[in-house]
């Protein structure tokens, strides 16, 4: 009996660990995607452009990714998924996509894109999840999507104001928010696992190098080589793998219900990193517009999680472990 009941302790005590390095696992990757928008304004701020930033992230999450890429189909198949899935998941997560945000950087403050893009992507989700998936609409989600709606409408009005480089920064994260917003949608339907899409995206985007080589590589003659390298590991190791996979680790672990109540403090870490580190404090509009979108969101998002065996996660991956769906 002791044997039984020291093993049952141990059991709970893994359980416990795993889950607690879950959760802290989900808010590190939070940490990488909400600041992602801080880390490029300041990149763009110190010399470098999207075409740069571009280069350097899908360089080295290409290169790195290669081997998953080949060894899941090569390109004859487009890594075993087909060309006209792998077209529409680069247009939606790669290159095209990547350019609209880091333009954007260049015209509006990052708090704008930490708030505006996923806030779109939410959106998207939400109503993708409905029509395509039958998730039922609940009033939380609607009182949630109307709460974002109009913190939207507040950053438009904001961003007008502004001027219209602002503006035009707003609506390029808005179009960002868009096409990205259907990519964990469509990697959901197609069965696609995170960390495979990933390598997807970031291989087909290496196309866009011998066009940048050719054309746009200026920004090494402005920005310092160090700007460059923190620039390839922030955006191409941390952003594209390491946060990537620990959203996928995490769905496993805690489920996709719970996993669900983190993507609100995206914004709220990129907004709250831009004050230190880019000296971008909010207008009163702005922020109520935020708390607008930040509160919206927390409230679509949040409901109870389903009870053992009625979690519904994003397909497996290879080692039977599911993944969750992927942000910026």
């Amino acid at each position: 009996m002791d044997a039984i009941a020291e093993t049952e302790f141990q059991r709970a005590a893994r359980a416990r660990r795993r889950r607690h390095l879950a959760i802290a696992g989900m808010l590190l990757s939070v940490l990488i995607f909400g600041s992602n928008f801080v880390v490029s304004r300041y990149a763009v701020l110190h010399g470098m452009s999207a075409h740069d930033m571009m280069a350097v992230r899908f360089g080295t999450a290409g290169l790195l990714l290669l081997p998953l890429f080949l060894r899941r189909g090569g390109l004859a198949d487009c890594s075993g998924i087909g060309w006209g899935r792998g077209l529409f998941l680069l247009v939606s997560s790669g290159f095209p996509m990547s350019y609209l945000m880091l333009t954007g950087l260049g015209l509006a403050p990052a708090a704008h894109g930490a708030t505006i893009t996923p806030g779109t992507v939410t959106m998207i989700g939400i109503a993708g999840s409905v029509v395509m998936f039958g998730a039922a609409i609940t009033r939380n989600l609607v009182i949630g999507t109307a709460g974002m709606l109009a913190g939207l409408a507040c950053l438009a009005i904001a961003g007008s104001a502004g001027g219209h480089g602002a503006l035009m920064g707003d609506l390029l994260f808005l179009c960002c928010g868009l096409l990205w917003g259907f990519y964990p949608l469509m990697v959901q339907r197609w069965r696609i696992d995170g960390l495979h899409a990933a390598a997807i995206v970031a291989v087909l985007s290496l196309v866009y190098l011998p066009v940048y080589f050719a054309i746009f590589h200026c920004g090494f003659a402005v920005a310092p080589w160090t700007v460059f390298l923190f620039q390839a590991f922030y955006q191409g190791v941390l952003n594209m793998i390491v946060g990537l996979w620990l959203w996928g680790r995490a769905a496993h672990v805690l489920g996709a219900a719970i996993v669900g109540r983190f993507p609100p403090l995206i914004p709220v870490t990129g907004t709250s990193l831009a004050i230190p580190v880019l000296g971008e404090w909010p207008g009163p509009i702005q922020w109520i517009g935020i708390a607008l979108i930040i509160g919206g969101l927390f409230v679509a998002s949040w409901r109870r999680p389903p009870r053992k065996g009625e979690q519904h996660q994003v397909p497996g991956d290879g080692d039977g472990e599911a993944e969750a769906k992927r942000l910026p």
